[in-house]
């Protein structure tokens, strides 16, 4: 097998196997890719129209049955109906015997919602399925976690980060977009863990307490649920007076739940014989991530969202044009930004245009699949990666043979395969992320050796698009963190001229507050370069 097949098998198993357009749109992991999510506008587009359609026929339909009650309340106005009248007397017993059967048993009802049905299942296909919802549900949970922000700002559209008594505004849209009770019933899905879904049970209490009395089509939950769930929460995070307190509540909307009412006699023993549980207030632990061994690091550098305010003391750092001695360059020099040294990490501003980031955007969008990582041998989706991609080769269109020439001139460094991968384009979900990772293979066994071109050693990343909030570039043990910058590149070497992998180019891709993220990825490998980057026996080179 040549160099070409051995890449393209490679990329291949990357990918998750080489189906076509169709299999890259199906309709799981919708929640994944913003593009994906962007998508579902369109089959709620036309179950607006079904459900337009229908309400116009309801309407017409409830105006016949308006004008029929209209008719006959009419002649029952007068107290004494005369009978005696042949006329009235055939209408009444007609009425009695034939239009009112006709109106009872009318098929208008039974049609109009027969035709909702149908077009509701015209699209069923293309909907959400109900994993979708469990993970933009855990996206919530995840900008809750990483952002600080406090719960019940967000369910009324409030982005903001409460510490003790200061308040933080991340972000503040243009129009403010509040959750339903339902909705914050909905994100509290995991009832295992109650650091995540007590607050959301909260206020789903509170806002379902407001509108006490209402009936909604949509919703699923109602005040009973919540309280219900809440109370359990409570009792299993071991806070058996709140259990005790909402118990009560509920049996006051519903007296006759004897499972209820089993609990309050519970939580009530359980208070007397441990009478300081009445007094104490349990503080429930935020679950740990044993995957995750630099959390508080991470979070931290995501919170900066992108701000590096003591850059500018460093006299190491700089800006400059860059031409790297490359006649590609000379005319249209490279703007180089200096952000790191060791690790090196160089930001390219505007080192694409607008049409060629939107090019590759719509280039890589019939081809998006889940994103995956290495485990063992396999590759599989995984929670700490919430992202789709697709792999681009040259051939797909000529801009993409102009970029890799550029990256070239710029590195310095061959990028032809099998010394380089095909461009990677990324589509960041909702809360999208990538938790600390390195790009370089850490591992023998890893697939990336299948190139047999060695390992990682540079890694090229471009931003396709603008984020309005979140999403930035930390690297954890080097703590710095870049925010998404349109159309700019970001460079930095994953391994020491020696070969060693750099472990301070250990590195994540913070989940996305507000708006649609995309990179494009071009990893070089080391194979080629001998002769671009010398090796050296130094560890610090």
């Amino acid at each position: 097998m040549g160099p070409g097949a051995r890449l393209a098998a490679l990329l291949a198993l990357l990918a998750l196997g080489a189906g076509g357009p169709a299999a890259a749109t199906a309709r799981e992991d919708t929640f994944s890719a913003l593009t994906s999510v962007a998508r579902a506008l369109a089959p709620e587009r036309q179950l607006l129209g079904t459900l337009r359609r229908y309400l116009r026929g309801e309407e017409a339909r409830l105006r016949d049955l308006t004008r029929f009650y209209d008719k006959v309340l009419s002649l029952h106005e007068d107290a004494t109906i005369p009978v005696v009248n042949p006329l009235l007397a055939f209408t009444l017993i007609k009425r009695l015997q034939s239009d009112w059967r006709n109106v009872v048993h009318s098929l208008e009802a039974t049609e109009n919602i027969r035709a909702l049905k149908d077009g509701y299942e015209k699209v069923e296909q293309d909907l959400p399925v109900f994993e979708d919802l469990e993970g933009a549900a855990r996206a919530l949970m995840r900008l809750q976690d990483v952002y600080m922000l406090n719960v019940k700002g967000l369910a009324h559209g409030v982005f903001q980060r409460v510490t003790g008594s200061s308040i933080t505004d991340l972000y503040s849209p243009r129009q403010l977009f509040s959750l339903t009770a339902d909705d914050c019933f909905q994100v509290a899905y995991d009832m295992g863990d109650y650091y995540h879904a007590i607050p959301w049970l909260e206020e789903a209490v509170s806002l379902f307490r407001r509108s006490y009395g209402e009936w909604k089509t949509e919703d699923e939950a109602s005040l009973d649920d919540a309280l219900d769930y809440l109370a359990f929460a409570c009792f299993q995070a071991g806070n058996v007076s709140c259990a005790l307190s909402l118990s009560r509540e509920f049996l006051h909307y519903n007296p006759d739940n004897k499972r209820m009412a089993r609990n309050v006699l519970k939580y009530e023993r359980l208070l007397s014989e441990n009478a300081h549980q009445r007094a104490s207030e349990t503080v429930i632990q935020r679950p740990n991530v044993p995957h995750l061994q630099t959390r508080d690091t991470y979070e931290g550098l995501c919170q900066t969202l992108g701000s590096q305010p003591t850059h500018y003391q460093n006299p190491s750092l700089y800006c400059s044009y860059e031409t790297n001695s490359s006649p590609y360059l000379l005319l249209q020099p490279a703007r180089k930004e200096v952000i790191h040294l060791r690790p090196f990490v160089a930001l390219y501003h505007d080192f694409v245009s607008d049409a060629e980031a939107q090019k590759i955007r719509e280039l890589a969008e019939p081809w998006l699949q889940r994103s995956v990582v290495a485990s063992g041998e396999k590759q599989l989706p995984v929670e700490y990666r919430i992202s789709k991609s697709a792999w681009l080769k040259d051939t797909a269109d000529p801009m993409l043979v102009t970029l890799d020439h550029r990256i070239a001139a710029l590195t310095g460094l061959d990028i032809q395969p099998p010394y380089a991968e095909y461009l990677q384009v990324v589509n960041y979900g909702i809360g999208g992320h990538y938790e600390p990772h390195f790009d370089h293979a850490t591992s023998p066994s890893s697939p990336l050796y299948r190139m047999k071109s060695g390992n990682r050693v540079a890694t090229f990343m471009i931003y396709l698009s603008t984020v309005e909030a979140g999403g930035a570039t930390a690297f954890i043990y080097a703590n710095f963190s870049v925010p998404v910058v349109k159309n700019a590149a970001l460079f930095w070497w994953n391994l020491h001229r020696s070969g060693e992998g750099d472990g301070d180019t250990l590195h994540a891709g913070c989940p996305v507050l507000v708006g649609d993220k995309w990179v494009a990825n071009k990893w070089i490998h080391e194979y080629g370069q001998e002769f671009r980057r010398p090796c050296s026996t130094s560890p610090e080179d």
